[in-house]
Formats: structure tokens, C-alpha cells, sequence
């Protein structure tokens, strides 16, 4: 006993005189073969012709790891984690960091469900020569139990800020034969497509000196929160409550506002509310406990009141502080949206690319383009390929 006592404290100090300042732990999860990932891609593309497109740049079999790291949640230290996917070949590989959309179920998040067919199409994508990221976001994984920051920013961008770092750590260290480059990029859809544009926005503006942003692509993301909210309460019915409340629970919870959650919500749901985003509750059960009708579920007064009553202004604030405010940007940006999409307006993604115009951007540096006909979820995997193209193009000319 008094060995194995001497022992563990041997191994516990030199796990601490590693000094990973980020890093906790990174443990393999699964490994695909070349062989393994050519029949996934074949398999999809009979779905979706448009994979055909990466099918040459495969080129290794993928190893996945979990990863737990150390961020910042409502002023407290707190274990984050997520999906790490490297080559299985040795190297130094630029990033790729995925930025998923909109999940409400613990069980369904990156590290606690890496074999969900849509992460594994992501993280594939390491057999391209790249170390890809997914992080869970706080409240999933190894945070569950904590309430998911849902669309706010400061919190979102500290935690795959602080990811990318911690997979930096892990190469060469946990991951052996592996290290990931400075040189990286930001790709996501939905909520991940707000989050992509929050990152790269803080890359180009905030971390200019620690990383190199190649680019991002960013599909169907409510850029302007105000402006998708409006959009969502303007209407007589809005599909997917489940958003709305999405919005409503984190926001009271974190304090972003000081309203009551009753200033906003009819009754049953303002009570019932908190109860529906534990973790548990997928979109349609959450959505069959609210109500498609706006007038049933939101307050007739705040309706009525949300752009101009001072009642209303520190929800008004709150939904412009967790907005990407439009900016020069220099770097490589890619706009993508569904034209028919009935759950996140396309004029978010039309009305944002114009306010990056008018601020300064270039054309020729924010490309934005429009799918006609296509719905939230029928536009996720057209742009993702389309964006991971665009990401491969950026990758080789910087050299990569």
C-alpha cells in the first residue's frame, strides 16, 4: 500500500511539472481506417452528391480523442471538453475548430456521442492533413449540469479560445507524434455559425499575436440577435419555440437582463421554462411544451413594447452585447444560408453581410451566397461542404 501510495504521488507531480496551463486530459475515444472512411464518405454521397467533392483530398485514417481543459463560466473556473481528431500519420497540421449548432441533450453532445453520424462527417475531415476541433460548449460533457450559455459570446468564445489551446498542449505531450499549428480556421452552422462569426471577429481583433486566422465559414448564424429575435416574435407563428425559449432561459439565467422571465413569456411557460433546458429534452419535446403561437407564448406587452419601451431595455441591450457588431475584416469570410430557411431568416445572413460591407470589408474578401430552395437543416450539408472547400483552397495558399 505504502508503494502504491509513493507511486501515485510520483505520477500526480509529474503530471503537474508538465504545466499545462489548459490541458487536463486527452484520451483516445475511436480510430478510423482509410478503408472505414472512404465507405462513410461513398455512404453519404449517395445522399449528398456534393461530398464527392473532398473524396481526393482523403488521404490518412483519423484518430479521436477527448479532451477536458480548463475555461471560465460565469466567473468561475470549470472543466470544458470536446472531440480532438488528428491524422493518424506524424505531423504538424493546421487547425480546423467546429463550431456545431443548436443542441439541447447531453447525451448528444461531440464527446459523449462522437459516433453520431454528423460528427463523424466532421471529424473525418482530419484525414485531410488537418487537427479538427469540436467543442462541446459549456453545459454539455464534462460541464453538464450547468446551464448552457446559449448565444451569449463572451462565455462561448472563452471556451473554444481556451479548447484551442488546450489541443496545442495535448500535441507532442498526451498526443503523441501530432502538433497543432498557429495557423487555423473556424467553420459552423446555426448557433455555430453565430459562434464561428464571434471567433473569428476576436482572432482578427483580440489574438492577432497568438494564432493566424486563415478564414471562416459561417452558415445560417443569428448574427444579429435582435434582428432574429424581431423576426421570430414579428409573426403570428413561429415554428421552432424551442429557440425562443433557448434564448429567454440562458439569458435570465446569466443575468444578461434584468426583466423577469414573466415580462417576457405568457403563463404556463415563464414558470415551466427552466425546467425544459436540463439536458434531457430534445427540440420536439421541448417544442410540445410550448406553443407555436406567438401571441400564446410571449407577453402581449412585450410584444407590443420590446423595440422602444424602456421597460424593455435591458433585454434590448443584453441582445445587442451577444450580437456581432460588423467590423473591417481582412480576414477570408464565407456567408452561407438556406433561401428558405423558416427557422433562422436568411435576411440575418443579407442584412449582416451588408452592415461588413458597409463597414469597410471587401467583397472580394466576405463572399456570401444564398441556396435557393433550401430549408434550415436541407442547407447544412451543402455549405458545410462548400465552406470546407473554401477552407482547403485558404489552408494551400497560405502554404499549408
Amino acid at each position: 500500500m505504502l508503494l502504491v501510495s509513493v507511486i501515485l504521488l510520483h505520477s500526480c507531480g509529474r503530471e503537474e511539472e508538465k504545466g499545462y496551463e489548459y490541458l487536463i486530459s486527452a484520451e483516445k475515444a475511436l480510430s478510423y481506417s482509410p478503408v472505414y472512411i472512404g465507405n462513410l464518405v461513398n455512404a453519404a454521397a449517395a445522399y449528398y452528391p456534393e461530398i464527392d467533392q473532398i473524396k481526393p483530398l482523403i488521404s490518412d485514417g483519423v484518430d479521436v480523442y477527448t479532451v477536458i481543459y480548463k475555461t471560465m463560466l460565469d466567473g468561475k473556473a470549470i472543466e470544458a471538453s470536446g472531440l480532438m481528431c488528428v491524422p493518424q500519420a506524424a505531423g504538424k497540421f493546421p487547425v480546423i475548430c467546429f463550431q456545431n449548432g443548436t443542441n439541447t441533450v447531453d447525451a448528444y453532445a461531440p464527446s459523449n456521442f462522437p459516433l453520431n453520424t454528423q460528427y463523424q462527417m466532421i471529424e473525418i475531415i482530419a484525414s485531410m492533413g488537418y487537427v479538427v476541433l469540436i467543442p462541446d460548449y459549456p453545459g454539455f460533457g464534462a460541464s453538464a449540469g450547468k446551464p448552457h450559455p446559449y448565444l451569449i459570446r463572451e462565455p462561448t468564445v472563452r471556451a473554444v479560445t481556451d479548447m484551442i489551446r488546450a489541443a496545442k498542449e495535448a500535441g507532442g505531450n498526451l498526443i503523441k507524434d501530432i502538433e497543432a499549428d498557429n495557423l487555423l480556421a473556424f467553420i459552423g452552422y446555426s448557433q455555430g455559425g453565430w459562434a464561428t462569426m464571434a471567433l473569428h471577429k476576436a482572432f482578427e481583433t483580440e489574438y492577432g499575436n497568438e494564432f493566424e486566422l486563415a478564414g471562416s465559414v459561417c452558415g445560417a448564424g443569428p448574427y444579429d440577435i435582435t434582428y432574429l429575435f424581431s423576426s421570430m416574435i414579428n409573426t403570428d407563428v413561429y415554428p421552432m419555440p424551442v429557440y425562443i425559449g433557448y434564448i429567454v432561459n440562458a439569458y435570465s439565467y446569466y443575468k444578461q437582463f434584468t426583466n423577469p422571465v414573466t415580462d417576457i413569456l405568457n403563463e404556463p411557460y415563464a414558470t415551466s421554462l427552466a425546467g425544459l433546458y436540463n439536458g434531457k429534452l430534445d427540440f420536439s419535446q421541448i417544442n410540445a411544451q410550448l406553443t407555436t403561437s406567438v401571441q400564446a407564448l410571449v407577453n402581449s406587452s412585450f410584444l407590443a413594447g420590446f423595440s422602444t419601451d424602456a421597460h424593455y431595455e435591458s433585454v434590448r441591450n443584453a441582445m445587442v452585447l451577444n450580437s456581432i457588431a460588423p467590423w473591417h475584416t481582412t480576414k477570408p469570410l464565407y456567408l452561407i444560408h438556406g433561401g428558405n430557411d423558416t427557422q433562422v431568416n436568411p435576411q440575418v445572413t443579407e442584412y449582416f453581410y451588408n452592415r461588413l460591407i458597409e463597414a469597410g470589408s471587401s467583397p472580394s474578401t466576405v463572399k456570401k451566397e444564398i441556396l435557393p430552395g433550401l430549408d434550415h437543416g436541407d442547407a447544412a450539408v451543402p455549405a458545410i461542404v462548400k465552406g470546407l472547400v473554401f477552407i482547403n483552397d485558404l489552408m494551400k495558399g497560405a502554404g499549408k
